[in-house]
């Protein structure tokens, strides 16, 4: 999935924080954001996963403005994993994962043995396998966000955000997840 964006502006208040960005992610590509701590990095991401909405610019999917994309067609196509994590509630390391695959089933349709074949193959590949009847919460940090990743992986994306993918993780893991992510056939912006 090939992304536009084009003279993105954005706001909070009067505090200016995006002016004129533009950037094009494309041909399975790992492309990464770089910029000191409160230049924007986050705030482009979001403008991306639809949680904050552009002052002015065009975000394009595949040449389809954003907006015209249903939440449920956007995460078919899109996954996120975000420095900061507030799940609140407490379901299984493979529940957590498992939940990648809701935008591929219909209203209260059963996951199929497929969607837990892409849970078992993406909770190998961040080595979380092992610990997948274990509570989430039980989890240290850099464990969550391996498992978020795997969530991301299941989900099938053809487009991953990552926000500080690295954050919590020992260094193995920091080598381990940018060697996933490079290894897959998705455009990938972090």
């Amino acid at each position: 999935m090939d992304l536009i964006c084009q003279d993105i502006h954005f706001g909070l208040g009067e505090k200016k924080i995006l002016k004129g960005v533009s950037l094009k992610v494309e041909g399975h590509q790992f492309h990464t954001i770089l910029g000191p701590n409160g230049s924007g990095k986050t705030s482009l991401l979001k403008l991306l996963y639809r949680q904050e909405k552009a002052d002015k610019g065009l975000i394009s999917l595949d040449g389809k403005p954003l907006e015209h994309w249903s939440l449920k067609e956007t995460a078919k196509q899109m996954a996120v994993v975000t420095q900061f994590n507030q799940l609140q509630f407490d379901c299984t390391v493979e529940e957590i994962v498992l939940l990648g695959r809701t935008p591929h089933l219909s209203f209260l349709q059963k996951e199929k043995e497929r969607d837990y074949a892409l849970v078992q193959d993406a909770l190998v590949k961040v080595d979380m396998l092992e610990k997948k009847t274990r509570l989430y919460s039980s989890l240290s940090g850099g464990e969550k966000q391996r498992v978020l990743l795997a969530r991301a992986l299941a989900q099938e994306p053809t487009l991953l955000l990552l926000d500080e993918p690295t954050n919590h993780l020992d260094i193995r893991y920091q080598l381990d997840l940018l060697a996933i992510v490079k290894n897959l056939k998705v455009n990938v912006l972090a």
